[in-house]
């Protein structure tokens, strides 16, 4: 069967924010809105993983080994869900229209949240983070083809800065979150309390009835809906003749350059923590530490966005991922080619590898419009995150042959992912409507 590759390049491009029409405002708040809480959601866990953990453990450190490996499993399932997730749902949005699978998205990542409060044995927090993740990968598909089928193509670099920084904004006030916690804590003489933090994951739900109220469906989707009737392309296209090159390619890329980006967010934390001059710090103190390092990788991570939709506008996706690749590389050796102390890590060559992961940015606007219009979500969805079964791997496998309280040579190895994402990313394609 023919595959109708359908744009949004027939929309008129906008010369102001003030020409933008209120569909595309509506379209973009309501993608924006579900990246943040995206962020919050994904993030939550994160931050407080070895303190939650070793409480559900029963164990008096989180520096324990069983800690190390129970939050490794329990990380490696919320990406596994991710990934299950981004298919599932972005093979909804492309059979039931964006809306709606946005809908869907956000409510099951918000509900299974808001539940992890509720968990009393460590394998039930992995049940809850897994079904969270459904949610959280299937909403990443669904929000960026909702942009790339409403917004006009010459926007797009910028959009993808813009879309990104929701999950920036996100994962920033899930810090907040985790610093209001243990301010609370220190205020009332008890301990760090980390399962109070999963509460905050439930304020997403509140957006959706927003959403479903004003948000209509794609035009382009409804007309390729309409005109592809009892013959619509089913997943099975990805790697028919005409899709096959792309599907696979984008696969190796992402898989490679998520799993060293993934290893990084969750170790790097563990590395902290075990530090030997962190090693007479309280609970609190120690989860302030984390706090703040976030808050600086993320908060650098913006400018990241906005460079690399620079970069693609100058010189192309294709190129500015090789270079932000590149980047990563480098930021990463600089952290742990060599010992360094809390410092010189939170304050310098941390932030530096946050600033080179606004290449995932890029990954927003540049993936969709690979695909056909019919197969935009599944595609997109499906090769973004099958990269995350990669990463779960990867986040299990480092993390178990990494040495006992050291994660540093771990993580110097994580970086060799990303030479293996560059060479991929010598073979990507460059999107035919995004030359302009």
């Amino acid at each position: 069967m023919s595959l109708p590759q359908s744009t949004a390049e027939g929309l008129p491009s906008p010369q102001g924010l003030r020409s933008l029409s209120p569909s595309q405002w509506k379209s973009g708040l309501a993608a924006w809105l579900g990246w943040l809480f995206d962020g919050l959601d994904m993030h939550l866990y994160t931050l407080v993983a070895a303190p939650f953990v070793a409480e559900l453990l029963r164990v008096a450190s989180s520096a324990d080994p069983l800690v190390r490996e129970k939050s490794s499993w329990i990380q490696a399932s919320f990406l596994l869900g991710w990934a299950i997730g981004g298919g599932v749902f972005g093979r909804l949005a492309d059979w039931l229209g964006r809306s709606r699978a946005l809908s869907l998205t956000i409510l099951t990542y918000a509900l299974f949240t808001g539940l992890s409060f509720f968990a009393q044995t460590w394998w039930q927090l992995l049940i809850f983070r897994f079904v969270a993740a459904l949610g959280i990968g299937g909403e990443w598909a669904v929000g960026s083809a909702l942009l790339a089928e409403t917004w006009p193509k010459a926007w797009r670099p910028w959009i993808a800065a813009v879309l990104q920084t929701g999950v920036n904004v996100g994962v920033l006030l899930a810090c907040g979150v985790v610093w209001g916690v243990a301010e609370i804590c220190t205020q009332m003489g008890t301990s760090f309390a980390p399962r109070w933090v999963f509460l905050a994951g439930v304020a997403p739900a509140f957006i959706v009835y927003w959403i479903r109220k004003n948000v209509p469906e794609p035009e382009v989707w409804q007309n390729a809906r309409r005109g592809a009737g009892d013959d619509a392309p089913g997943f099975r296209h990805l790697f028919a003749p005409a899709c096959r090159r792309t599907t696979v390619l984008t696969i190796a890329v992402c898989a490679t350059s998520l799993t060293g980006w993934w290893a990084f967010l969750f170790w790097h934390v563990q590395h902290l923590l075990n530090l030997p001059e962190l090693a007479s710090w309280g609970s609190t103190e120690r989860g302030q530490l984390v706090a703040k390092t976030f808050f600086l990788v993320v908060g650098v991570s913006i400018f990241g966005n906005f460079f690399a939709g620079w970069l693609a506008r100058r010189l192309g996706y294709r190129r500015a991922i090789m270079i932000m690749f590149a980047g990563f590389f480098i930021a990463l050796q600089g952290s742990f080619l060599v010992p360094r102390g809390w410092q010189s890590l939170s304050h310098g060559w941390f932030p530096a590898v946050g600033f080179f992961s606004g290449v995932f940015g890029l990954f927003t606007m540049y993936l969709p419009p690979l695909f056909p219009t019919l197969l935009r979500t599944t595609g997109a969805g499906f090769c973004y995150n099958i990269g995350r079964v990669a990463a779960a791997a990867g986040t299990v496998g480092f993390g178990l042959f990494a040495p006992v309280g050291n994660f540093r040579v771990t993580l110097l190895w994580s970086s060799g992912l990303f030479v293996l994402a560059f060479l991929v990313a010598l073979m990507l394609p460059e999107p035919a409507d995004d030359s302009t």
